[in-house]
């Protein structure tokens, strides 16, 4: 908790909030002189991490958030410098007017540019753009030597791609330069099919992929018997004709305070997924979306998170290979229905094979499904440890940057170059999720090569 009362915890809720943090201003001036501790500092954008990359137990949290300034953009090329801590949603603003637009967006417009580079963030676009790393120019990194490097991809590009995914391993980004892509409006066409089962989503997903710019499914989670695995594929394009206006980004409504229960409960959930399934579904002619509503539908409740209740939510988001995608994602289903946990969101879409420039990055070719379970103590912990087993064992991935609790096993198999990473971490910066999960890791080679 910083001086002024201010929490800087994770968006998920169930793991502590950071216990201490420092300005930026006074972390810059602590790396500059070579005096940062090992493993005392981890970057803090604006929390939008669901689980514990973004915290450091040991040391302390950087708080990037006022080092916001959009510092240059070019209208005529779309490259567009600021600092880490500027929001996406101000840089979706600055350059609307001009035709432009991030070619890769995630599901919500309040990340940080910094952050957004730290996790390599991916969007309904995979398939075509790749992952936000793919559109960086350069990157500006400040380490615990006291210097601070220019990093674009031909020079220092060892440490250019070790922080695109690095989870803010390698330094404190200041600053980075991004292509953004010239669009013909802000607003979208949308278009909802339904699918009867995930055997009709996988059928049509390919098609989806090579017609639109965007594709993402929503799947009932709950839904049994003959609907079991019904859904809504939602596909969309940039309108030929419409708004470059940039909406405002607040809120239009709030979850004031945490409720001492979790509001969204099966009874809830069984309820809300029919009325989105009728309102979503029951046309399946193109209409037009505002972007906001398009691309960040849940920015539009501020601190939805609260609704889980005091013990918070996880987010589990896997990836698998396509040939065993009809096999794998249905168990992830199944194994959750077994447990009686409702999810909230469940989407699912499809990764191209663009590669990302990073060392680590999660989005890989295959399909990529994401849960959110309220926080139940001992029994989310089990099925999240049953998902991560289904996923590893179809020679897929678990996503660390939304991941509070993963055993280093799980990583290590997710991200089998690890040690990559490791090699170039900043010696000064430490997350929780890294001294759980590599940390260990490292322990543990070290104690067998002593044991030859």
């Amino acid at each position: 908790m910083s001086a002024g009362g201010e929490r800087f915890g994770s968006f998920g809720l169930a793991t502590p909030a950071a216990r201490r943090a420092i300005p930026a201003d006074d972390a810059i001036t602590l790396l500059k002189s070579g005096a940062a501790e090992p493993g005392s500092l981890i970057g803090y954008g604006n929390g939008r991490s669901y689980g514990d990359s973004c915290q450091n137990d040991a040391g302390m949290v950087v708080d990037m958030r006022p080092q916001n300034r959009i510092r240059s953009f070019n209208a005529e090329t779309g490259v567009l410098e600021a600092d880490a801590g500027a929001l996406l949603c101000d840089l979706i603003a600055h350059a609307a007017p001009y035709g432009f637009f991030p070619a890769v967006v995630p599901g919500t417009q309040f990340v940080t540019l910094g952050g957004a580079i730290a996790n390599d963030v991916h969007g309904k676009n995979h398939h075509r753009r790749g992952t936000f790393g793919c559109h960086v120019e350069s990157v500006t990194l400040l380490r615990s030597d006291g210097r601070t490097y220019r990093c674009p991809d031909t020079d220092n590009a060892h440490l250019f791609r070790a922080t695109i995914g690095g989870m803010g391993l390698t330094g404190l980004i200041l600053s980075a330069s991004i292509r953004l892509m010239r669009v013909p409006s802000l607003d979208i066409i949308e278009k909802a099919t339904r699918f009867r089962d995930l055997g009709e989503f996988f059928d049509l997903a390919d098609a989806a992929d090579q017609a639109n710019e965007y594709a993402v499914a929503w799947i009932d989670q709950l839904a049994g018997g003959h609907g079991r695995g019904r859904g809504l594929l939602f596909t969309g394009n940039h309108a030929e004709h419409g708004s470059h206006a940039a909406a405002r980004a607040g809120s239009r409504f709030s979850v004031p305070v945490r409720p001492p229960f979790n509001v969204l409960n099966r009874p809830f959930l069984t309820v809300f997924n029919a009325a989105y399934r009728w309102k979503k579904g029951r046309s399946s002619d193109a209409r037009r979306a505002g972007y906001q509503g398009f691309f960040f539908p849940l920015d539009g409740v501020r601190d939805w998170n609260r609704l889980y209740g005091p013990r918070g939510l996880f987010q589990h988001q896997s990836v698998v290979p396509e040939a065993v995608a009809r096999r794998a994602v249905p168990a992830l289903l199944e194994a959750a229905r077994r447990a009686g946990q409702g999810s909230f969101l469940t989407v699912l879409k499809r990764f191209g094979d663009v590669r990302s420039p990073a060392l680590l990055s999660f989005p890989r070719p295959g399909y990529t499904l994401t849960l959110d379970f309220p926080n139940r103590g001992e029994r989310t912990l089990r099925l999240l440890a049953e998902l991560d087993r289904i996923t590893v064992e179809a020679g897929g991935a678990v996503n660390p940057y939304k991941d509070a609790r993963m055993g280093p096993e799980t990583f290590a198999a997710s991200f089998p170059e690890w040690q990559r990473l490791q090699a170039l971490r900043d010696p000064a910066f430490l997350s929780s999720f890294w001294a759980r999960t590599a940390k260990k890791l490292e322990v543990r080679r070290g104690a067998a090569v002593a044991a030859e």
